[in-house]
């Protein structure tokens, strides 16, 4: 029924960073649905990665933000946005990780479906330096020259910031590595790695990860309406042990819900496991 909603109407991607490389494809081969970009339409309002505008809001309503602000420029009714984040893991929290959600809304049938991945598949790094030799073994690092860099720097005072971006070849880095010590008040600089989309393939390589979320998400119709988004909501946690029959923190079950009619749909053990290994049981292995 999904391909049906959406065959041959045509859908927006709010982006200006070339998202639409691994999004359009996508969609356009599952759904049978035409992609557009809205043209002149500046993502930086809602936030940068560089931090001169701060993002107002949750990721996932930024991206709607952005996916409504396509609509009313282009009078589409489809619209398609992702945003972007990079926190410490919460288990592993020396390990960093990126959060990629991309979103789906369809005014004519009253559709907002989230697709995400959570990876730590990312190049994010920053650092504080004072020479060249440190700024080209960060680069090194990081991938560089395939993703890009970005460098700033305080000048006058410490209020007056300037902002290298979209760095990606070693004459670009040298001369701005010159630049920065030249003109920072403090005699170094930041170096982090540019994490706008098409100067980071890792980046991008997790937006498609999170539009294949989303595509499985519209494909998944409500076993009662038949709406798309037929999605986990909740996941039930307990796994009983299989030697003392204590509730583990392993998944027993994980609810389906429906966004237009609220049909649930509740199913057990979606591991094929009944009870979990006592390896993995505080009470038995505390």
């Amino acid at each position: 029924m999904s391909k049906e909603l959406f065959h041959q109407r045509t859908a927006v991607i709010a982006t200006m960073h070339h998202k639409e490389k691994v999004i359009a494809p996508l969609l356009q081969e599952s759904l049978g649905i035409n992609v557009i970009l809205p043209e002149n339409f500046n993502t930086d309002v809602f936030g940068t990665f560089t931090r001169e505008i701060q993002r107002a809001d949750t990721q996932i309503i930024t991206a709607k933000l952005k996916a409504e602000a396509a609509l009313e420029i282009t009078g589409k009714t489809i619209a398609i946005a992702s945003e972007g984040s990079f926190i410490p893991h919460p288990s592993f929290p020396y390990i960093y990780a990126n959060r990629e959600i991309v979103i789906f809304l369809d005014q004519k049938h009253e559709l907002e479906i989230v697709g995400e991945v959570f990876s730590t598949e990312t190049n994010f790094n920053h650092q504080i330096i004072n020479n060249l030799s440190a700024a080209e073994e960060f680069a090194e690092n990081v991938g560089f020259p395939e993703h890009g860099l970005v460098i700033w720097f305080k000048k006058s005072n410490f209020d007056d910031i300037e902002i290298i971006k979209g760095i990606t070849t070693q004459e670009k880095l040298q001369e701005s590595v010159e630049f920065a010590l030249h003109h920072s008040l403090e005699g170094n600089f930041h170096i982090e790695t540019d994490m706008r989309a098409l100067y980071n393939p890792m980046r991008m390589k997790n937006i498609k990860k999170a539009t294949e979320n989303l595509l499985e998400k519209i494909t998944s119709c409500c076993p009662k309406c038949h709406t798309p988004g037929f999605s986990v909501t909740d996941i039930i946690r307990g796994l009983p042990c299989e030697v003392c029959n204590q509730p583990t923190e392993l998944t027993m079950a994980i609810v389906y819900k429906c966004q237009k009619c609220n049909f649930q749909d509740t199913k057990f053990y979606p591991e094929g496991l009944e009870f979990a290994n006592p390896g993995l049981c505080s009470y038995c292995n505390p």
